[in-house]
């Protein structure tokens, strides 16, 4: 029985879909003006596991996340670099496409942009206005916070010690708390036709039109990272609600925070984010995505280079348990339970990820005695791993060609042609009883991170 925490009602609770088994779920994306960072891939990676796992449980998942191309960051950005903002953002996806492929996420079901629904956010603004829950002013368009009673319900904030979002457009609003639907248009920022002139939207009405659009007036569950809470999801909520007669989403859930190695947040305005590009340059990708695995969703997360290196030393110890098990065997029930039992107690990647790793050990201590049991093992290992889209590749091939610490992009001084060449010159040695330079052999790959395993079937090998 699968249970969700729910940061709407702040208790966990038995997941019970609209329309079984048919699940509709949206999550907010990232605002491309720049580079995805090692936080952006915290958030994507959980909702990228829980949407697996979803999967796995029989759910037909329709997972939407969506793209803010247009808002004022953007326009920023875009004037900085002295480019078109339409140039900026496809520029910015292209890059964020390429590296959450390369970070293994499934892609979702729909990816919508907020500039390609335009249409939809100007109908719900009409609808706010037509309820008395927004009114025009100067072009602009703003939501009357007071009108909703139940604001505030998501962060749990009284409107008396809430601030103004766009202090200095307060001239133009009713209430200082209102925010706004819709801007005026500003020379060199771009602009679309609508009721009150020409003229752009606003941050929070983007994901409302969009998750309406693409799930209907109510899904199941919306998410996105904690800092999202307020004002954004907050002001969603209040938009939905009052727009629409159905009940948007029924579960918010909302990721930790990624924070630095000395406990501070990682976010542009410290200084301190890590591009993911040049995280998974330095390290395997599928140790990243393990890596992120390693905590609780809902917790705060620390990063450093140290502990991702930490990840990728497990990795190779899951593929080596693999490597060391007899081909064949069958995924163990009892296993695959006790494994769904930590992921149905609200997604707890950190202890689903325990579970890997004890069958790992299992595996390396029955590989030497009971062969069965340990092909057993080793299909259930793959098996669950495989739930996240990890343990899928040869164990030779990737222990081979995966060190510690090196990323995809690393440089080998050797290549496998050159290592199998010196292992064949060392078996000669050896055969030969020239011991001193098949040592020598053995010490030259060591130090260029070459590990010899020899065994009565002849010598493997594996990068350190």
């Amino acid at each position: 029985m699968l249970r969700i925490f729910n940061s709407h009602s702040g208790v966990l609770e038995t997941f019970a879909p609209l329309d079984p088994p048919k699940l509709g779920i949206y999550v907010c994306g990232i605002t491309v003006y720049d580079r995805c960072h090692l936080g952006h891939a915290r958030s994507f990676v959980a909702f990228d596991a829980i949407v697996r796992y979803l999967r796995f449980s029989g759910y037909q998942v329709n997972y939407v996340r969506n793209i803010t191309d247009i808002d004022d960051k953007m326009i920023a950005a875009a004037l900085q670099n002295t480019e078109p903002v339409a140039e900026l953002a496809q520029r910015m996806i292209d890059l964020m496409d390429r590296d959450l492929h390369r970070l293994g996420l499934a892609a979702p079901d729909a990816e919508p942009r907020a500039t390609g629904h335009i249409a939809q956010m100007i109908d719900m603004i009409e609808r706010l206005i037509a309820a008395a829950h927004a009114y025009p002013s100067g072009g602009d368009v703003y939501f009357s916070v007071r009108s909703d009673p139940e604001y505030g319900s998501l962060s749990r904030r009284g409107l008396d010690a809430m601030q103004p979002e766009d202090p200095d457009t307060e001239r133009r609003k009713r209430d200082p708390l209102d925010f706004a639907l819709w801007k005026a248009e500003k020379p060199g920022e771009p602009a679309w036709d609508s009721p009150w002139g020409r003229g752009r939207p606003g941050w929070h009405i983007e994901c409302s039109a969009m998750s309406e659009h693409h799930l209907g007036e109510s899904f199941d569950i919306h998410g996105g990272g904690v800092d999202l809470k307020f004002p954004h999801h907050e002001n969603e909520i209040a938009q939905s609600r009052c727009g629409s007669p159905g009940e948007f989403a029924r579960i918010w859930m909302h990721t930790g925070p990624l924070q630095a190695s000395d406990g501070e947040k990682m976010s542009k305005s410290l200084g301190n984010q890590t591009v993911l590009s040049d995280v998974l340059d330095a390290h395997p990708a599928e140790a990243v995505y393990l890596f992120l695995l390693g905590a609780h969703y809902r917790s705060p997360m620390e990063y450093s280079d140290a502990l991702i290196a930490e990840a990728a030393r497990g990795l190779r110890r899951l593929y080596g348990a693999l490597r060391a098990a007899p081909p064949g065997g069958s995924v163990i029930d009892s296993e695959v339970e006790r494994f769904r039992t930590v992921m149905d107690d609200d997604f707890n990647t950190a202890e689903a990820r325990s579970v890997l790793f004890d069958l790992a050990r299992q595996i390396n201590r029955e590989s030497g005695g009971a062969a069965r049991r340990a092909a057993d093992l080793a299909a259930t290992l793959r098996h669950l791993g495989g739930v996240f889209g990890l343990l899928q590749a040869d164990p030779e091939d990737f222990l081979r060609r995966s060190g510690s610490g090196s990323g995809s992009g690393a440089r080998e001084s050797l290549n496998e042609a050159d290592i199998e060449a010196l292992i064949a010159e060392r078996t000669g040695a050896r055969s030969e009883g020239d011991f001193a330079r098949a040592d020598a052999i053995r010490d030259q790959l060591a130090a260029q991170g070459v590990v010899l395993l020899d065994s009565a079937e002849g010598t493997r090998w594996e990068r350190s």
